[in-house]
């Protein structure tokens, strides 16, 4: 796998797309018996349509993580499903309270414009690789998926101009908006995150809502832990590599950034969201440093 440089660009079977769509397995697998944790029926046949044969043996139990405490069937599940219903919860909570336009920053195979319940006038842009968009658009269109919301896809890499192109689909500036920016970070050099939160501010009218993940050391989840990980996945045939993926080096926390720009902050630790869920945190060496992050959700104004 190559290392991220300037201008890099992926599809859901490679890169930065391959970790996407190993997200989109651990829906699936989280949706799959009688009592799921999770509600995303389309994430199983967007995996199989990628392709990439670990991820559709992880589908069908012929690989399996069970001597893995982090990585095994049901911690697995219960992960996947901390993070899937603290976003789903965020854009319930944000239509409730009258929100009408959605974004998804770095949709990937996120289902959630075909798979929650919108109020009938609801828009929900997706932004991400062009070939990412075209893939998922037409392999959800050939299952026959129809979106529940009006869903306005838009391929185009977040480095670039994509405040332009999300007026181009016709984003309204003076209506509040709720953001998603989930499992994205990382990917993202440390000055073009602050430049991705500079323009959600600048085209967000007052009450506009954002979520996304925070960690109090962004190191953690760089170096010698991005390591550990992978080598995880490796021993299971799973060829990532999460060190060659992201960026390092020094950048401000999503805390600090938000708080001293206007927006109203609300926090919940992962572990505080496990015990809110029913669920018991795992015992392990990278769990624990997980246990570290924090899921944010923030009001501008």
């Amino acid at each position: 796998m190559t290392r991220r440089s300037a201008g890099d660009s992926w599809d859901p079977a490679s890169h930065v797309g391959a970790t996407a769509t190993m997200v989109a397995v651990y829906r699936a697998l989280a949706s799959q018996g009688p009592d799921p944790l999770v509600n995303d029926p389309l994430a199983d046949p967007l995996v199989r349509a990628v392709g990439l044969e670990q991820f559709v043996r992880m589908l069908d139990g012929e690989i399996t993580f069970d001597d893995d405490p982090l990585l095994c069937r049901g911690a697995a599940n219960e992960l996947i499903a901390v993070r899937t219903r603290f976003f789903d919860d965020f854009f319930t909570e944000a239509t409730d309270a009258g929100v009408r336009q959605a974004v998804i920053l770095a949709s990937g195979l996120d289902t959630r414009a075909y798979r929650l319940r919108w109020p009938d006038d609801m828009v929900v842009y997706e932004i991400d690789q062009p070939r990412v968009i075209e893939f998922k658009t037409w392999t959800l269109a050939e299952h026959g998926a129809v979106p529940t919301a009006d869903r306005r896809p838009i391929g185009i890499d977040l480095r670039n101009d994509w405040p332009a192109a999300l007026r181009q689909h016709g984003f309204d500036v003076n209506q509040p908006t709720a953001w998603i920016a989930e499992g994205l970070l990382i990917y993202l050099p440390p000055d073009d995150q602050d430049r991705l939160f500079d323009s959600i501010a600048a085209l967000s009218a007052p009450t506009s809502q954002v979520a996304t993940e925070h960690f109090p050391d962004p190191a953690l989840v760089s170096g010698e832990h991005a390591q550990q990980l992978s080598a995880r996945w490796n021993r299971m045939g799973l060829d990532l590599n999460l060190s060659e993926l992201i960026y390092s080096g020094e950048r401000r926390t999503v805390m600090e950034y938000l708080t001293t720009h206007g927006w109203r902050l609300t926090a919940r630790t992962i572990k505080e969201l496990y015990a809110h869920n029913g669920f018991e945190f795992p015992d392990d060496e990278m769990a624990a440093v997980l246990g570290e992050m924090s899921f944010v959700a923030a009001t501008l104004g």
